[in-house]
């Protein structure tokens, strides 16, 4: 029997906690904004209602819900619910939590759903464990990430998931959320007269980018640091400035500031700036980028920008691709760092990349013509096929032979890091095969 003290406890408990938690909503009438997914209607509506859900990734920015849905379902199921976070939990903790639902399963025919917030830090190790039983049905999976499952989560287990989008909640929606705050007397602040100004409403509203969290965060933070006066408390545009304490990081990943950060890295590392360089990879990392577009945009920017001037500089940025598929984040970012202090500080040629255009070129205005017939695998015209020299039959293996047809040169190596030791090496030979520069 729960005593006075334990009421007086939950009482203040209550009163201490913070307004986003206060908020969170209990059940789907509460539930804020994503009509396309939870509206009247809705296949997830009605999967939820019904106690039949299936596998599912809920993908989508901070702040939108995902994680407050899951406690929504956790709340209306029949079935076992439990949650754990990718960031503290292991392969061990899956594997009990797995067999333990496949146990509850056997013994009094009662599914697991298992909700795993930020997936994505789960390596493909981790991944794979999980496949048996959710292809099983022992467990119903509800991953939520930030980042695309498409690359975050094993092709296997993805096709066994549907992929529920959620979007940034509208203003029109966080408005909302706003007058509820104010109103609301038993979660909210309903009992204190509490204006807002428009211009702080519109400020707030254009500052948290669709994140109900943050929005609920910087209200709480405005009322309780502003002091009432004549009996209200008036939150303008400096109080709401002042509270807002995330940093307005996160960007949208199709969108100009994407671009323009990706392009200002890639920039930099071709003017080797290495300070630079990093900058944009930190605000990369901490706006939400996936980190292995980010060694990708490494990859392409060594064999563009570096070539052969450094031929170790694709190692290392295929290297650094690995390293982060391997070990995921945070720890990704040592060798994403590394990676771009190399190719940054190292020396630079777009020859090849220039080299390998010029050729496509010539390939697609049909300038080149067909492979001679001394080099075809096949020869139609027999009294061409003992025309081929075999290289390896002459010193350094260098003979004078005809490899095609309207020769031109397409790739002119620099002076410049490793590519001077080529051009040298060209030169040389084109010195034993009498060819004029």
């Amino acid at each position: 029997m729960d005593s006075l003290f334990d009421y007086a406890y939950e009482s203040k408990k209550h009163e201490n906690e913070p307004l986003a938690e206060r908020f969170r909503p209990k059940s789907l009438d509460d539930f804020f904004g994503q009509k396309h997914i939870v509206g009247e209607g809705k296949l997830l509506n009605r999967l939820i209602e019904a106690d039949k859900l299936t596998s599912m990734i809920f993908y989508g920015p901070p702040g939108t819900g995902k994680t407050t849905l899951a406690n929504v379902i956790a709340n209306t199921t029949e079935n076992n619910f439990i949650k754990i976070s990718a960031v503290t939990s292991g392969t061990k903790e899956i594997k009990e939590i797995s067999e333990n639902a496949k146990d509850d399963l056997k013994l009094y025919n009662k599914k697991t759903i298992l909700f795993i917030d930020e997936i994505h830090r789960f390596n493909k190790a981790q991944q794979d464990v999980l496949l048996p039983y959710v292809e099983e049905g022992i467990i119903i999976l509800i991953g939520a990430t930030t980042e695309n499952p498409i690359f975050e989560v094993n092709k296997a287990l993805l096709s066994r998931s549907r992929i529920i989008e959620f979007k940034s909640l509208s203003n029109e929606d966080l408005s909302s959320l706003i007058d509820k705050v104010l109103s609301d007397k038993e979660k909210g602040y309903g009992n204190k007269n509490i204006v807002i100004t428009e211009d702080a409403r519109d400020y707030l509203l254009n500052h948290v980018e669709g994140d109900a969290r943050n929005l609920l965060n910087t209200i709480e933070l405005a009322i309780l640091s502003t002091k009432e006066k004549d009996g209200s408390i008036i939150i303008d545009l400096e109080s709401v400035s002042n509270s807002l304490t995330t940093s307005n990081l996160r960007y949208d990943k199709n969108g100009d500031k994407h671009y323009d950060t990706i392009s200002a890295f890639i920039k930099s590392i071709r003017g080797s700036d290495y300070d630079a360089a990093i900058y944009y990879l930190a605000l990369m990392l901490e706006s939400g980028e996936d980190p292995k577009f980010i060694a990708r945009r490494l990859i392409i920017s060594a064999s563009e920008d570096i070539g052969l001037a450094d031929p170790n500089a694709m190692n290392i940025a295929n290297a650094a691709f690995e390293a982060v598929n391997f070990i995921g984040m945070p720890e990704g970012r040592i060798p994403l760092a590394e990676a771009t202090i190399y190719l940054a500080t190292a020396p630079k040629s777009n020859r090849a990349y220039e080299a390998i255009n010029s050729a496509i070129a010539d390939v697609r205005n049909r300038k080149t013509n067909d492979v001679p017939e001394h080099l075809k695998n096949i020869h139609v015209n027999k009294e061409e096929s003992g025309k081929y020299i075999y290289p390896h039959s002459y010193d350094e293996s260098i003979v004078k032979q005809d490899y095609l047809t309207n020769k031109k040169s397409f790739y002119n190596p620099t002076e410049v890091g490793y590519e001077k030791r080529i051009k040298e090496r060209i030169d040389y030979i084109n010195s034993k095969l009498g060819n004029k520069k």
